[in-house]
């Protein structure tokens, strides 16, 4: 059964509300927050206001605005984002998977800000499917990072990328203090690298990826599994990045 909020009425304006037309108070913010978005009045990327303000501007409680606020969300038109506050979903980034895939690079030719944050790192033994990759042999020590791939502060990406301890050994303080992989990298002596192979799959974030890339229950992400090699043929990288389904379209190119 419908809620009806029958909080106090504020001076009649363009944000007042059809009061005891049996339409609920959350379906016709939702459908008024709705049109605002589609005629530019939030565009992409926008930050809507905070649901104390929706509530003073519309005249009802914080409940009302939250479930008015959950159904944009559920037909995929806004995204709150922890610590940041609620925005208006942008169209999802096209990443180009091919031989020379550049998360800061991508992310700057959509007109977007791209930020890697460093998660931490430590040295591992590498198991029998990092060792494939890499060539090397198992029990092999293995730099491994952890990182968080942004654009305009919203997480699309996060990962571990896997080398070969010896070749990199200070390549995760560099990371950290350059917030680019490619820039890391470069200031070692590596200067390029291309992708040899990359393997992709869907499945549940985890409880991890939800709390990292601030996902809802239930969502999904896509999970990346890549081999970089440096311009000889001799393996630099293997990793597996997990990407937030909907912020993303993979394009494979040859």
């Amino acid at each position: 059964m419908e809620e009806f909020d029958h909080g106090t009425m504020t001076v009649a304006d363009e944000s007042s509300l059809a009061r005891g037309t049996g339409v609920a108070l959350w379906k016709q913010i939702a459908e008024r927050l709705e049109a605002e978005i589609a005629g530019g009045s939030f565009p992409p990327g926008a930050r809507l206001p905070v649901e104390a303000d929706l509530a003073v501007r519309f005249g009802v409680n914080r409940h009302t605005v939250r479930r008015a606020l959950s159904v944009l969300s559920e037909k995929g038109l806004i995204e709150a984002t922890a610590g940041r506050g609620t925005f208006v979903r942008e169209p999802p980034i096209a990443y180009p998977i091919g031989p020379r895939t550049r998360f800061s690079e991508i992310v700057s030719a959509g007109g977007r800000e791209p930020f890697g944050r460093y998660m931490g790192s430590s040295v591992e033994p590498a198991s029998a499917e990092v060792a494939r990759g890499l060539n090397v042999a198992e029990g092999t020590e293995i730099l491994v990072i952890e990182s968080l791939h942004e654009a305009d502060g919203v997480p699309i990406s996060f990962g571990r990328a896997c080398f070969v301890h010896a070749r990199c050994p200070d390549l995760d303080l560099v990371y950290a203090a350059t917030g680019s992989l490619t820039r890391a990298l470069a200031t070692i002596g590596i200067q390029d690298y291309r992708r040899r192979e990359t393997r992709i799959s869907a499945r549940p974030a985890t409880e991890r990826e939800q709390e990292v890339l601030s996902l809802a229950a239930g969502r999904s992400v896509l999970v990346l599994e890549r081999v970089d090699v440096e311009p000889n043929g001799v393996p630099l990288q293997w990793g597996r990045s997990s990407f937030a389904a909907d912020r993303v379209q993979l394009v494979v190119k040859p």
